[in-house]
């Protein structure tokens, strides 16, 4: 039986405050891996994460404070 497996794999917060988040996708044969693939996106601070896997919805709210968003946006200009 093939199933098809959607995990966040890995959350890291980089210096500006950006959230990156890798997600793998597996392919299962009978409980055994045929096939992977990875999906990297940014979450920046003052983006709207509430789509987002719940934990990293739960890593944003602790680091996008008032001030990285506003230094963040800052930096952008």
């Amino acid at each position: 039986m093939l199933e098809k497996i959607e995990i966040v794999d890995r959350i890291e917060v980089v210096e500006s405050g950006a959230v990156q988040v890798r997600t793998k996708t597996a392919i299962m044969e009978d409980g055994v891996q045929i096939s992977g693939t990875f999906h990297r996106h940014v979450v920046a601070p003052g983006d709207d994460y509430s789509k987002q896997d719940a934990r990293v919805q739960a890593i944003c709210a602790a680091t996008h404070t008032a001030a990285v968003v506003a230094a963040y946006k800052a930096a952008a200009v």
